[in-house]
């Protein structure tokens, strides 16, 4: 069964549309069960019924026609429940529903099961037999199996709109969920930017010059023939003649009677050469990891090897695109820095990266720039994007394809409604953040580029409460030396003084990597980053930190030293000991500069239970609320599928924060927060009741998050969280927090989850 179930699943994926992958579910199941029905039934969620899309043993005229509602016959229970039903005697179950049309009467056997994609049911796919019996759990697993894998297939099809209400140029309209990677909403034109010689990312264009792009192919087609030769020449004295035949198999698959004729048709027909090449290629390799023989599927690898080739001579000999239009929405599997920059600021309005987090070079990047981005959309179709009217909502984390009429109109307002908000907070960034019963609490920003010093001091920052100093190795092609790091964090310095700037130490590891200083791990969310590569690496570390302390001479600025990652005292020790060694040094080498205050990122959950010892060692205690969560409840925040369970209000988190206050004030030490949370106006509202002194934020919420707090009464935000800290549901907690806020007049500055 189980070699069944592989080649079923491979002709699935090598479907070359969902009408061919339905037929090829229903034929094979029906054949390796040895039923005499199978049916799938899809929802349809414009009209909330299920449709009888395909089927084996039934009606076929019926397919696509007869319909039920979600609450009709043993279907829709299936749907309900979303989990199987085996049944012996269908017929006899006060929800069978007979109808006539696909004459299922005699069948008394069912097995239906839920095909269900991130816990939506999208149908339900149904094998029946006249005899009466159960069928057997192996065979409910193998339904089951299938059922999964059809669910990748139908959400793709309904995110290339074989499957939903077409707006009539090739793309439904659609939401896809990633993170919320820089704040705003832009409306643009999808324009595609991808990775060299990766035919993955090629995106789907219409030929601006049909002539011109069969004779680009040719030429790139004639460059890949000489380079195989080359290579067989290179070889002939070393391999045997049979295996030298593999290279003259090569070469014919570029005549023009195969690959390259292919692709010629596709581009005759309207199709860029590029996307005409990535579209020939995808299903020859298609086709052969659908053939049973191990030999012939290992030769898809073989094509996507040639069509790699091809691609890339056409991107040598291919001007790179120079036209932007206005508006730009800058799309890409995976944004880089350079791409962004290629790209000119007045047409540039909005990023989506189908990979990437919050936390990624390029996130940072639009933060400072202004620019709302959406990063992690697994689902996004990418290809299919190019010069299509697409939505960032880097609010929510939404990226909407093929708005309607309706959309446009609703994110218009968000733009026009935020930036009057924006505008009507103005007034109040030169005045402290006071609650109206008197208590102060200090408002910080995040930062990292000299961009974002003139939007933080403009927006009232009173200090800077988390200074990425990574971002300044990220953007070099080796380690900056001491020299190096010095100018650029008394650049920051001065723009800052005399405000006090939290330098973080060098936190690379996870998702942040060095091009020139590789890390290679099975999971590097928790292997070698932070602290732990500082104090493995002593030469780096120590190169920071004295240029760290140079840097703040004569400068009447609180420089503050932070380490990430902490996990143990020892690490404690260990930095501190390094860093009076760098002081110490330096004093006996004339620098006049104080000492800076030391602080540790709490970070994961045995710094949490050991705050109390780490806290005694330092000077303050910051809380990186973004890893926190992530580690408290084990859940990647780069992934789009657990996206769901990234809850900033899940009890234990808030918890985890009240017990770390507990410690800092108990040892009257000061205790910051820098991360999403800090910049949430209704998280802000919990964290000041627990008692932290610094709210470090991005510069873009700072104005939103000092209206709420000089809004509201500290005694009430107290209440708020002692009822909070008592209830056990995320979701129930933040729904709290904000009829509260709406009853203290704060409406406006709550987001919505959903728009549209």
């Amino acid at each position: 069964m189980l070699d069944v179930l592989r080649r079923v699943i491979q002709e699935v994926n090598a479907a070359s549309d969902l009408t061919t992958a339905l037929d090829i579910i229903v034929d094979r199941v029906q054949q390796a069960m040895g039923t005499e029905v199978c049916t799938v039934y899809l929802l349809d969620e414009e009209r909330n019924q299920y449709v009888f899309m395909a089927t084996r043993g039934l009606n076929r005229d019926a397919e696509g026609i007869v319909t039920l509602d979600l609450t009709e016959g043993l279907v829709g229970l299936v749907g309900e429940r979303a989990e199987p039903i085996n049944l012996d005697n269908a017929p006899a179950h006060p929800r069978y529903l007979y109808i006539e049309e696909v004459g299922e009467k005699p069948f008394k056997s069912f097995l239906g099961v839920p095909i269900i994609h991130h816990r939506r049911v999208l149908g339900v796919l149904v094998v029946q037999q006249k005899e009466a019996r159960r069928y057997d759990e192996s065979e409910e697993a193998f339904l089951i199996t299938l059922s999964a894998q059809l669910a990748g297939v139908i959400a793709h099809a309904r995110a290339t709109g074989e499957l939903s209400i077409n707006t009539g140029d090739g793309l439904p309209m659609s939401r896809f969920v990633g993170k919320a990677g820089a704040p705003g909403v832009a409306i643009g034109t999808g324009v595609i930017v991808f990775v060299e010689a990766d035919l993955g990312t090629v995106p789907e264009r219409e030929s601006r010059d049909i002539k011109a792009d069969i004779r680009l192919l040719r030429q790139a087609v004639d460059e890949t023939r000489r380079e195989i030769r080359e290579m067989s020449e290179k070889l002939s004295d070393r391999l045997r003649p049979e295996e030298l035949g593999l290279f003259e198999a090569y070469l014919h698959m570029l005549d023009e009677t195969a690959i390259t004729g292919e692709v010629i048709e596709r581009i005759e027909a309207g199709q860029w050469v590029q996307s005409a090449l990535r579209s020939v290629v995808e299903q020859h390799v298609a086709n052969f990891e659908a053939m049973e023989d191990a030999y012939l599927r290992e030769r898809g690898v073989d094509v996507l090897d040639l069509g790699r080739r091809v691609l890339a001579k056409l991107q040598t000999n291919e001007e790179r695109r120079a036209e932007f239009p206005e508006n730009t929405i800058l799309i890409a599997e995976e944004l880089t820095p350079g791409m962004v920059a290629d790209v000119p600021r007045e047409n540039l309005v909005g990023l989506v990266s189908v990979e990437g987090s919050p936390s990624s070079h390029v996130a940072i990047l639009a933060r400072a720039m202004d620019l709302p981005t959406v990063v992690g959309v697994e689902e996004l179709p990418i290809n299919l994007l190019e010069d299509k009217p697409v939505i960032v909502d880097g609010f929510q984390g939404h990226v909407i394809t093929h708005p309607s009429p309706e959309q446009l109109e609703l994110y218009r307002e968000v733009v026009r409604q935020e930036a009057e908000l924006v505008k009507g907070l103005e007034h109040i960034k030169d005045e402290a953040c006071v609650t109206t019963d008197g208590h102060r609490v200090s408002l910080w920003v995040n930062t990292g580029l000299m961009t974002d010093v003139a939007r933080s001091l403009d927006r009232g920052a009173e200090g800077v409460g988390l200074y990425r100093t990574e971002i300044h190795f990220m953007m070099n092609d080796r380690f900056p030396t001491e020299e190096d790091q010095r100018v650029i964090y008394r650049q920051h310095l001065q723009a800052f003084a005399p405000r006090p700037v939290t330098m973080r130490t060098l936190d690379i590891g996870g998702d942040k990597a060095l091009p020139y200083f590789p890390i290679e791990e099975e999971n590097p969310f928790l292997g070698w980053r932070g602290v732990r590569i500082s104090l493995d690496h002593p030469e780096i570390f120590l190169s920071q930190v004295r240029a760290m302390i140079r840097a703040n001479e004569g400068i009447d600025t609180d420089l503050r030293i932070m380490l990430p990652m902490v996990s143990s005292v020892a690490e404690v020790d260990e930095s501190q000991r390094l860093i009076s060694q760098c002081y110490r040094e330096l004093i006996e080498e004339g620098v006049e500069v104080e000492m800076p205050d030391v602080g540790v990122m709490i970070e994961v959950p045995s710094a949490v239970y050991q705050a109390r010892d780490i806290v005694k060692r330092v000077d303050f205690l910051s809380v990186g609320s973004n890893d926190l969560v992530q580690y408290m409840l084990a859940v990647d925040r780069n992934n789009a599928r657990v996206s769901e369970l990234f809850q900033e209000f899940h009890p234990a988190v808030l918890r985890a924060l009240k017990s770390i206050v507990d410690a800092a004030q108990a040892e009257n030490k000061t205790l910051g927060i820098c991360g999403e949370m800090a910049g949430n106006p209704v998280a802000a509202i919990l964290l000041m009741a627990m008692g932290f002194d610094v709210l470090s934020m991005n510069a873009t919420n700072l104005l939103l998050v000092k209206q709420t707090l000089r809004s509201f009464e500290m005694a009430r935000a107290k209440r708020i969280l002692n009822k909070v800290l008592k209830m056990d549901n995320a979701v129930l907690i933040r729904d709290y927090v904000e009829e509260q806020m709406r009853k203290a007049g704060l409406g406006q500055i709550i987001r919505t989850k959903t728009l549209g």
